[in-house]
């Protein structure tokens, strides 16, 4: 990929690099920066519109404290990239998000500049809190500990409990809140509203530049007066503002809004800050997707927009050829067609309202969909108390975010039996996010747990018809979980029809080996079977459908006609479909080779999803010839 000819960027391979400029070269480096992550992203998509905002943040910081000495933390990693650029990943940025190539997150083993894995959000505080304590501990207090949280992340519960701590701590730390009031879909919630107030005060803000600017002239009294501020300012906010500074009872000194997108005016401010102890947030405005109009105009669509023209931002869309739906499309169909039924169904989503499609029923009732911010806690037990009063909560949660909500499941859902429908999307292997994004783990955390049905649709159909099957059933907990990306059918509309829980269904009969498939990944094992032709060779294939409650009648069929099962799923080997049909043939103590299709015991990093299906076996191809070599010839 060509870039221009860049007059900083091209020398900078470290912060160290940029500290050799004056001050009045980093603005030219800041749009040779923010013109390099739009010619790279057109082409290799990622996470566009956060990181395009946040590149002033990025040189800024780098720029006063002397990093990697100085730990610096960013919240939300896809908001990092200018970050990644300028810590000596500028070349190999071209293989961001890509199979053996750099994280699209913070990532400590790839660099001594990330300080912190950060790929959920609301982490950063928490984790520069106890590197600054460890400090404490040993007497080290020369090191600078910096967290910058944005993209509706300080909306995130982790971060309010993070916050109340540290002033019990007496920890130097620096919070820099990126502003840009937009998580993925625009942000919600009280902690949104209160931050708009204080940037929106004309009163405040006409006081605010007038400081800053008096500070940007007079450098050498610069840390005189931020002192007295730190002193003075949050009680002239809190009568200015007419209502407390949240911050500051929270035991932060708080200081700002200023602008986030002036590389000049963030260093002075930080420069400033950098000579005070104690807890500190400085409070910055950016524009996310700043630099590229259409992603400043459609902040949504542009947070992680596919590839797109780098000179007009316009979206490159795929040859319009009829396509199955995609998963999330056939769930936002299918709800809102429930909540047309019933008005006692619900849609709930943390932050994720577009991604998950409850944007479909959103349009038209858009007081029974509640997106609640990124609390992934919260949002599983507001759905328990809506089913405690008779509403049908339907909530949906990416599978790696669900499991930050894993007690909420145990103790407020499955332990009291509340019918709460847990639409696990995005499960299994998700692609280019990687490690922290993956849905590995949902199907063995979720077994574990007593009262809970678990289903896994092969297709939309399967999808449509578990999503209406848990609508009427309300005994108990629900949980439907499915991939990112396209089923396998076109004409996936049909009636409803009731699916009997716990059933498997044979989609092949055969002899001699079985193969047993949950979810999506069923469709790959019919097409490895279509293409094994030898006559000698005659698999069936069941599609259980429910991991809970199990179809043992199904599984004691296998074991008095069958001498080999081959287990298929998109998650970890251990805790899922594999560990139960093993458990249950050894607690009937029947003896019968079952072997696992899935993901061994260790995360997996990113990279395209046929690459990453390939180095899982999970092709129609490395299927055929799992099964193959496993048919009993004699």
């Amino acid at each position: 990929m060509k870039h221009a000819v860049y007059q900083y960027l091209s020398k900078v391979n470290s912060p160290a690099d940029i500290r050799k400029l004056s001050l009045s070269e980093l603005p030219v480096l800041c749009a040779e920066i923010r013109d390099f992550i739009i010619t790279e992203t057109a082409e290799n998509p990622g996470h566009v519109g956060a990181s395009l905002g946040a590149v002033e943040l990025a040189v800024a910081t780098h720029y006063v404290f002397n990093t990697p000495e100085d730990k610096l933390v960013w919240d939300v990693g896809h908001q990092a990239y200018a970050h990644k650029i300028i810590t000596g990943r500028r070349d190999l940025f071209h293989t961001n998000r890509k199979y053996h190539g750099i994280s699209g997150f913070p990532k400590m083993s790839e660099s001594e500049y990330d300080a912190f894995g950060t790929g959920h959000s609301s982490t950063s505080i928490s984790a520069v809190l106890g590197m600054a304590v460890a400090g404490q501990l040993v007497g080290d207090d020369t090191r600078n500990y910096i967290a910058v949280i944005g993209d509706g992340a300080m909306g995130g519960g982790m971060a309010f409990e993070a916050v109340n701590h540290a002033a019990e701590t007496n920890a130097n730390i620096l919070i820099i809140l990126n502003d840009n009031k937009i998580a993925i879909d625009k942000n919600v919630g009280a902690m949104s509203r209160y931050l708009l107030k204080i940037t929106s005060s004309p009163t405040y803000n006409r006081w605010k530049s007038k400081l800053w600017n008096f500070l940007s002239t007079n450098r050498p009294i610069r840390n005189k007066i931020l002192k007295f501020f730190s002193k003075v300012g949050n009680a002239l906010k809190g009568t200015i503002l007419r209502g407390s500074n949240l911050f500051q009872a929270l035991g932060f000194r708080y200081f700002g809004p200023i602008d986030g997108n002036n590389v000049v005016e963030l260093v002075r401010a930080l420069q400033g800050l950098k000579s005070i102890k104690g807890a500190r947030l400085l409070h910055t405005i950016t524009l996310k997707g700043k630099g590229l109009p259409m992603a400043e105009e459609n902040q949504t669509t542009y947070h992680a927009p596919g590839k797109f023209d780098p000179d007009t931002g316009e979206q490159i869309k795929s040859d319009s050829v009829i396509a199955p739906p995609k998963y999330q499309e056939v769930f936002g169909e299918t709800i809102l067609e429930l909540a047309r039924q019933d008005e006692r169904v619900v849609g709930i989503t943390p932050a994720m309202a577009t991604g998950c499609s409850l944007t479909i029923m959103g349009k038209e009732f858009p007081h029974r969909v509640f997106d609640v911010g990124i609390a992934e806690q919260h949002a599983v037990t507001f759905a328990a108390g809506l089913a405690s009063q008779g509403a049908i909560p339907f909530c949906n949660i990416y599978s790696s975010f669900l499991q930050r909500a894993y007690d909420q499941i145990i103790h407020d859902v499955a332990l009291q039996k509340l019918p709460v429908i847990l639409c696990v999307d995005r499960a299994g292997l998700v692609g280019e996010d990687g490690a922290t994004h993956h849905g590995l783990f949902d199907l063995a955390y979720l077994r574990i747990i007593p009262n809970i049905i678990i289903a896994a649709p092969l297709n939309a159909i399967e999808l449509r018809n578990m999503l209406y099957t848990a609508y009427l059933q309300r005994e108990m907990p629900f949980a439907i979980r499915y991939p990112r990306g396209r089923s396998s059918q076109i004409e996936w509309k049909q009636p409803f029809e009731s699916m009997p829980i716990g059933k498997a269904r044979w989609l092949r009969q055969g002899e001699k080996l079985v193969v047993i498939s949950i979810g999506h990944l069923g469709n790959n094992v019919v097409e490895a079977l279509d293409s094994i032709t030898a006559e000698h060779i005659t698999p069936a294939h069941v599609d259980i459908r429910f991991l809970a409650p199990l179809d043992e009648e199904m599984l004691l069929q296998v074991a008095e006609n069958y001498h080999v099962v081959i287990t298929v799923e998109d998650g970890t080997v251990k805790g899922g479909l594999f560990s139960a049909v093993t458990e249950f043939y050894a607690q009937h103590q029947i003896g019968i080779k079952v072997l696992p299709v899935a993901v061994p015991h260790h995360f997996v990093e990113q990279g395209d999803m046929d690459s990453l299906y390939q180095e899982e076996n999970f092709t129609p191809e490395a299927l055929a010839d799992i099964i193959l070599k496993n048919y009993p010839i004699h």
